[in-house]
């Protein structure tokens, strides 16, 4: 039986999109204006982000306490709101559609490892979430995922899976549990 040897581990093949320099000065931006729940302001943060190249719509809201690997791999649409603590790990392409709200606690990760080879291998594919979409509190959205038009996921919910327009999906993994009706 094989094991696991991160010895051998070697993700050099891994671009982050951006050189030492941009990294580290993000890397203290990150912790300073976004980490630090101190700054409430959401338009320092989105002055920010556009300053490191993330492509953001007009009326974002960014809460405190948000956390963002890498903002050049970030594209936000219009009116979205990002809540306390959530964590984007953009790895890869990370899009959000306009009229978005990612609550409390939400995870989008793009990054995994592959647990099938000695070497621990990295793996990353893009997440999108299209508009309208709705991601509950402590919800997490896995890499390669689309969370297509005005769908939802439930709290503490996983996605790893594409979720369907217009429908509401709970569980670990996150399975379709009703459609999604908007009223008036």
């Amino acid at each position: 039986m094989q094991k696991t040897d991160l010895s051998k581990y070697n993700n050099s093949w891994f671009d982050e999109g951006a050189g030492a320099i941009k990294r580290t000065l993000w890397y203290f931006t990150n912790v300073l204006f976004f980490i630090n729940t101190l700054n409430p302001i959401s338009s320092i943060k989105v002055l920010l982000l556009r300053m490191f190249g993330a492509q953001i719509g007009k009326g974002v809201v960014i809460k405190p306490g948000v956390n963002i690997k890498y903002p050049w791999k970030l594209t936000i649409g219009d009116y979205t709101w990002i809540g306390e603590r959530v964590w984007i790990d953009s790895l890869d392409s990370i899009v959000i559609g306009s009229n978005c709200c990612l609550s409390q606690g939400a995870l989008l990760l793009n990054g995994n490892h592959n647990y099938k080879k000695v070497t621990f291998d990295l793996m990353i594919s893009p997440i999108t979430l299209e508009d309208g979409v709705w991601i509950g509190a402590y919800g997490v959205v896995a890499g390669g995922v689309t969370c297509h038009s005005h769908s939802v996921l439930a709290v503490q919910s996983v996605a790893s899976s594409d979720m369907d327009a217009y429908s509401i999906y709970r569980g670990n993994p996150a399975v379709k549990v009703k459609e999604r009706v908007i009223e008036q």
